[in-house]
């Protein structure tokens, strides 16, 4: 009779793990619609989709990765990056987090609400938990196109150096340190 009672409970358990293992995972994957928001509402995580809102009973996923914790309004986005959501502050289907209030995304930013020199922008891209400073990005970005080029460049030279028809094959080695060191920039950025 123990034996039955050991192998009932040990069954028991065995059944509930993937669902114990799923919300640990992130929750349950949702299908939404374009309309769709998790909204932070009175200290809980609930679906509004267009009039219809419903408490979530259990944290989500979204299709591109982001986790919803339904009972805290921890997001958690792709990357691994935190945020908490404020009162209003709501999460779009495609993962875009939008803030209801200046306060909400100053807390995101970990600023203090109202400090000089902060902004205001009600919506960020999805996966980014703080909106950055958007010149800085740019600029980023912009190096990094201009080392890509660059790496194309080379590279398009190194082909025709060693296409067919060559009596001896050409030197390569100057232009493999430059690919080397292009690569070892593009890993820093």
């Amino acid at each position: 009779m123990k034996l039955f009672i050991i192998s009932l409970g040990l069954a028991a358990c065995a059944a509930a793990a993937p669902r114990g293992a799923a919300a640990q995972q992130g929750g349950f994957p949702v299908q939404t619609k374009a309309q769709t928001q998790f909204v932070f509402q009175n200290g809980a995580v609930v679906r509004r989709d267009g009039n219809q809102t419903v408490p979530l009973t259990q944290n989500v996923r979204l299709a591109n990765g982001t986790k919803i914790n339904y009972k805290s309004g921890i997001v958690e986005f792709p990357g691994g990056k935190l945020t908490t959501l404020k009162e209003g502050d709501f999460v779009r289907p495609d993962g875009g987090l939008v803030f209801a209030t200046p306060g909400s995304a100053a807390a995101a930013r970990g600023e203090a609400p109202g400090a000089a020199g902060a902004s205001y922008s009600p919506y960020t891209l999805p996966g980014r938990a703080v909106p950055g400073d958007a010149k800085a990005e740019n600029e980023a970005l912009r190096v990094h196109l201009q080392l890509l080029e660059r790496k194309v460049e080379l590279l398009n030279r190194k082909i025709a150096l060693l296409g067919p028809g060559q009596p001896t094959p050409p030197d390569t080695r100057q232009l493999d340190l430059d690919l080397a060191a292009l690569d070892a920039q593009l890993r820093e950025k």
